[in-house]
Parts: structure tokens; sequence; C-alpha cells
């Protein structure tokens, strides 16, 4: 459970990096590179791989799921 959780938290961060280093690439490149684009498909990639990570944890049961409010 906790190996998930540290993985999550990791994912997040890379997320993070993704976002600001093509932040950093919008403003610094004169347009004819692509690493913004790139920089933003890593990030897409990135969080469609934690959100496959918490929905299968949620499944198998490694994270507590828990209803919506009764």
């Amino acid at each position: 459970m906790l190996l998930v959780k540290l993985i999550i938290v990791l994912l997040l961060l890379a997320i993070i990096g993704s976002l600001f280093s093509g932040l950093f690439f919008l403003v610094k490149d004169d347009g004819t590179k692509k690493r913004t684009v790139k920089a933003l498909t890593w990030r897409i990639g990135l969080s469609i791989v934690a959100i496959v990570i918490i929905v299968i944890a949620g499944m198998l049961g490694f994270l507590p799921v828990k209803p919506g409010p009764m």
C-alpha cells in the first residue's frame, strides 16, 4: 500500500515537473522547436498512467475507496 502511494506521489511530481518544463520552453523557444509539445505530451501520458494506477489500486484494494455521501 505504501509503495502504491509512493508511486502516485512520484508520478504527480513528474507531472508538475513536465508542466513547468513546458512553460519554460513556451517562454524561451522562438516557435521553431517542438519541446513544448513534447513536454505537454509527457504530462498527458503521465496523467493517464497515474489515473490508471489509482483505478487499479482501488479495485485491488491497495487504496481504500470510500463510497459517496449518504
